[in-house]
């Protein structure tokens, strides 16, 4: 099937790629959007060059590139560079006569422009979303030195690729239905970096940074799945555009997800074969166990709990104003949303949110309404479980007795209730001081650090992988273990 080819289907929409700027929403017909979206590519590729993946533009990558939005056969593969992967602008089908889901104005028809009282509010949740996006592309930018397989290798660039055709999403919808300001802060997605000490990304956990490959898979994990609950919740907008935009986005959202749960399974899977092999049982052998070139599992909890504790942080204050109006406003829903029992505007009802009062951990219903973030967060915890789970089992069923959990929500929070206090991976609440002392316990020591990027050497030999991660059980594209993923051309890209 070649990516010109017209499919069309009950929920397939042809994205057109004889167009310079591949889309499925008749780009044709709005010159003047046309226009404005042509002369922000080039600045687009400009930063992409500038900040997107070191070293690898000119490799040929296996790559996958939306043909449709159909979930059933939306996408194919082939070599690819980079810098010539078709970037566009993919909206789901259109649901002739959807209504607004909740809020004040449930029931009501949803909005194909943007609402006069909310345009402000609207643009802001555009641009929170779209800062992410090259955000994490920036992070990323120099982890394919020290891959630890072809495959691995470009599963990087998948996810790098498609989170610059999520800011793709978003810059279309600010410079389609917000004019000049739109345009304006489409340029400034491109000017902000992450960490930038002078002009930062956003939100902070897009500032820190993605130093090794279990930190990258800790977060297409963790930090990916708050964008999966974020753009669950922005799906059910009365803005009909945005609900669209971010309906597709989540079909390629998954596949960062399932990059972090793999990666961090396959990590697993390395550690308690080679602590078999060498006849360790005790998970707590840190040395003995390191001395295999494989990452211990106890440094693989304390990883973990940082990048969950981050990430948490991301959901914002569980107690908001802003959280209640941008969903009685209809902007933004619940995970979820339609599955929910109850009345879809919250006018009566109440959510159990936990803080500290009077140095305890109390939980107490406050209104629906003010707790919606408090209620993502809590979805978002569940929904981490899933993959926790699975990494358990290959641990239990190697013979080891040890557990990862997921710490208290209020474990090392900067943000929200839990702000300012002190709270064990256990839930216990204690003093500055005895955290200062334990927080080693809980956290990577910079000598944990040391270890783990003592183990980042690049293999770029097809089919061969580092020693601290397994091979996958089933390929990209169902091709075999030494397909090459990633072609390196020796005379055009630098791995030093």
């Amino acid at each position: 099937m070649s990516e010109n080819e017209a499919i069309r289907g009950n929920a397939f929409v042809e994205v057109n790629y004889d167009d310079k700027i591949p889309n499925n929403v008749d780009l044709n017909s709005d010159k003047q959007l046309q226009r404005a979206l042509e002369g922000w590519q080039p600045q687009y590729l400009e930063w992409w060059q500038e900040a997107g993946p070191d070293c690898f533009q000119d490799a040929d990558v296996y790559l996958r590139t939306a043909v449709g939005v159909d979930p059933k056969g939306w996408a194919v593969f082939d070599h690819v560079k980079m810098p010539d992967y078709r970037w566009g602008i993919l909206l789901a089908p259109k649901e002739e006569g959807r209504t607004i889901p909740f809020g004040r104005h449930k029931g009501e028809p949803a909005w194909q422009e943007v609402p006069g009282e909310y345009r402000s509010t609207l643009r802001r949740l555009l641009v929170v979303q779209g800062d992410t996006e090259p955000a994490s592309v920036e992070q990323q930018r120099y982890l394919g030195k020290t891959a630890p397989s072809l495959y691995d290798l470009r599963n990087l660039f998948q996810v790098n690729v498609e989170e610059g055709r999520h800011l793709w999403a978003m810059v279309y919808l600010l410079v389609k239905y917000f004019g000049r300001d739109g345009r304006d802060e489409a340029q400034a997605l491109l000017e902000r970096r992450s960490a930038d000490q002078d002009n930062p990304r956003i939100l902070g956990a897009f500032n820190e940074r993605t130093p090794d490959w279990l930190s990258f898979f800790m977060f297409t994990y963790f930090t990916d799945r708050d964008g999966k609950m974020q753009l669950a919740a922005l799906a059910q907008s009365g803005f009909d555009p945005l609900s669209r935009t971010c309906r597709f986005m989540l079909t390629e959202e998954a596949h960062h997800m399932f990059v972090g749960e793999t990666g961090v399974g396959r990590t697993i899977e390395a550690t308690v074969k080679a602590m078999n092999a060498a006849g360790i049982k005790d998970p707590y052998d840190v040395q003995a166990i390191r001395k295999l070139g494989v990452i211990d599992l106890p440094t693989l909890q304390r990883k973990a709990n940082f990048h969950m504790s981050v990430t948490r942080d991301l959901f914002g204050a569980e107690i908001s104003s802003n959280g209640a109006e941008l969903f009685s406003a209809g902007l933004k829903g619940r995970f979820e949303e339609t599955r929910i029992d109850d009345d879809h505007v919250l006018t009566d009802d109440s959510y159990p949110v936990t803080s500290v009062k009077n140095g305890e951990l109390v939980t107490e219903d406050v209104p629906a309404l003010s707790a919606i973030n408090s209620r993502l967060l809590d979805d978002y915890i569940k929904d981490c479980q899933g993959g926790i789970d699975r990494w358990n089992r290959i641990i239990a069923n190697a013979g080891i007795d040890f557990e990862i959990k997921q710490p208290h929500k209020g474990f090392n929070r900067k943000i929200g209730e839990f702000a300012g206090h002190h709270i064990t991976p256990e839930g216990e609440l204690i003093s500055a001081e005895e955290f200062a002392a334990r927080k080693d316990e809980w956290l990577c020591t910079e000598a944990d650090h040391d270890f783990i990027n003592s183990l980042m050497k690049a293999c770029y030999e097809p089919g061969q992988y580092a020693s601290w991660i397994a091979p996958p059980r089933v390929g990209v594209n169902n091709k075999p273990g030494d397909f090459e993923y990633v072609k390196i051309y020796e005379s055009d890209v630098s791995v030093a």
